[in-house]
């Protein structure tokens, strides 16, 4: 493989050619192997060194305690499991064969995320939810199954961080989608060695701290061409690829705040940008489609990672959610009002939430249906909490505000103030909380939770919870048809049928109940 890329002049991640089982990366491994001449763009500049550049540093420093836990003697036996090589990976790397293990993969996730707080839903452990599938169904990836095979296998061996991105430009929507066909992403030339292709994806969440980005078709193939078609694997740093970032929320808090005024936007900003692929070699061994459109436009089901990418969302946003549980009960307690009628009802609220996303996740990780020697969890379950999210992720941001209210913003404006001896005092008087509760601590607890959902990094987050699942209406459109194609419909109106069975003009059909007509004034 190697030697492949050496003659594309692509550059693999920097490993270390002298192991021989599998074994996942320290994080110090990790940070190195982002060094790979990657063409990251922010603010109308090229990052030089993305590891540490302050848009990005303490970011990729949060990703790497995700490795340094997999070697953690604490947590090792919770997050990773042995492969066939003698080495180990992460579990949600694996195909579970038994329910057992999908639950241990499931407890992994929750291990994994616990490490940012619920707070990073691009972790190295999410494309898991993809790759762990493909040991299973790479007879799916029809003239490419050694492909698959090799890439189940060859991303256990360092537990690389893989991402996606598979959303075309929301550009020229109300023209003919060949009026925009410069803007898709489609191969150019194919040759012996592989395949160049250009164009461009969105929205590559945390990308630009991965070591590979995965390229496929959320949707349908917008234009009926098999150039059109292409679904691979391309090394992060692959000449000719570009990554376009957004405002880092990462940098803004460094440069206008402090940890102390965003906790949060501070180290775990899951940068989003625009991929652009201006001619990219591809070689065969990372193409898993080519030149087959309806084959691409059964990706997303027919791939199998739609229900494990839903247990691991619903894993990591139940995690989030206890820490946002936990920050909106110290604030309230802050505030003196978490005895008021009232507010413990909404905090209620918010726990069952909370509760309901736990329900699913265990629906889905002890469900058993059996899925080419593999298990995989409910695919019912993870609908219903692709919808259920979004309806709960915004509902939980109105109750704090509602419930908290000034508190979130009766803020000074920055760490420094504690600091100046002309304020101090004021502060400490007139910023203190209740139950002894000093200024400082009131201050700190006050801007973490704004930094959960009032900030730019809140607000993003509140939009990636309401969208990255897809379109609202599709959410809700798959629990329809995965009532109807599973046969629950039949069933519920089956149970219709029976009730109404029961009774007719006449009165009851069934013998064990009683006809009404001696004591009916209507039909004496």
């Amino acid at each position: 493989m190697n030697d492949v890329r050496n003659l594309a002049g692509i550059a693999p991640p920097k490993v270390d050619a002298t192991r021989k089982k599998s074994i996942p990366m320290t994080g110090k491994e990790y940070l190195a192997s982002l060094d790979d001449d990657r063409e990251v763009w922010i603010y109308g500049k090229r990052v030089k060194n993305i590891s540490e550049h302050p848009a990005f540093r303490n970011s990729a420093r949060m990703i790497a305690r995700f490795y340094d836990a997999m070697h953690d003697q604490a947590k090792k036996d919770i997050i990773t499991a042995p492969t066939e090589d003698g080495g180990f990976t992460h579990r949600y790397f694996l195909a579970p064969r038994t329910v057992e293990e999908q639950v241990k993969a499931r407890d992994a996730v929750a291990e994994s995320q616990r490490i940012t707080y619920g707070w990073m839903g691009r972790s190295p452990d999410y494309k898991g939810s993809f790759l762990a599938t493909l040991g299973a169904n790479s007879e799916y990836y029809r003239g490419y199954e050694k492909n698959a095979l090799r890439w189940y296998t060859q991303a256990q061996e360092r537990t690389w961080y893989i991402n996606h991105a598979i959303m075309n430009p929301p550009v020229d929507r109300n023209k003919p989608t060949a009026d925009t066909s410069d803007v898709y992403v489609r191969v150019t030339k194919e040759t012996d060695a592989g395949i160049y292709v250009s164009g461009a994806k969105v929205v590559a969440t945390n990308s630009a701290l991965t070591n590979y980005t995965f390229v496929a078709h959320a949707g349908q193939v917008p234009i009926k061409d098999p150039n059109f078609a292409p679904v691979f694997i391309v090394p992060t740093g692959a000449p000719g690829l570009k990554m376009i970032s957004r405002v880092s929320n990462e940098q803004r808090a460094a440069v206008l705040g402090s940890p102390f005024d965003y906790p949060l936007s501070s180290r775990m900003d899951e940068n989003d940008a625009i991929l652009v692929l201006d001619n990219v070699f591809v070689p065969w061994e990372d193409v898993f489609m080519h030149g087959d459109v309806d084959q691409a436009n059964d990706f997303a089901p027919g791939s199998g990672f739609n229900a494990r990418a839903a247990m691991h969302g619903c894993t990591r946003l139940a995690v989030k959610l206890d820490f946002i549980v936990g920050a909106m009960a110290m604030a309230l307690d802050i505030n003196g009002t978490s005895g008021f009628h009232g507010v413990m009802s909404r905090m209620g609220e918010v726990i069952a939430w909370r509760n309901a996303m736990w329900g699913l996740s265990d629906a889905m990780a002890k469900s058993n249906i059996p899925w080419n020697g593999m298990v995989q969890p409910d695919s019912r379950f993870g609908t219903a909490y692709r919808t259920l999210s979004q309806l709960a992720y915004p509902s939980i941001k109105n109750i704090i505000e509602a419930s908290v209210s000034s508190g979130l913003i009766y803020l000074n404006s920055h760490a420094d103030d504690f600091k100046a001896p002309e304020l101090r005092g004021h502060l400490d008087r007139y910023l203190r909380g209740s139950g002894g509760v000093d200024a400082e601590r009131r201050v700190k607890v006050m801007k973490l939770l704004w930094d959960c959902i009032g900030s730019e990094f809140g607000g993003r987050a509140e939009l990636y919870e309401i969208n990255y699942l897809g379109s609202n209406d599709l959410t809700r459109l798959q629990n329809y048809w995965e009532a109807q194609s599973g046969g629950d419909m039949a069933k519920m109106k089956g149970m219709v049928e029976t009730c109404m069975s029961e009774y007719d003009l006449d009165g009851w059909t069934v013998p064990d109940l009683i006809n009404n007509d001696d004591v009916s004034v209507l039909r004496r």
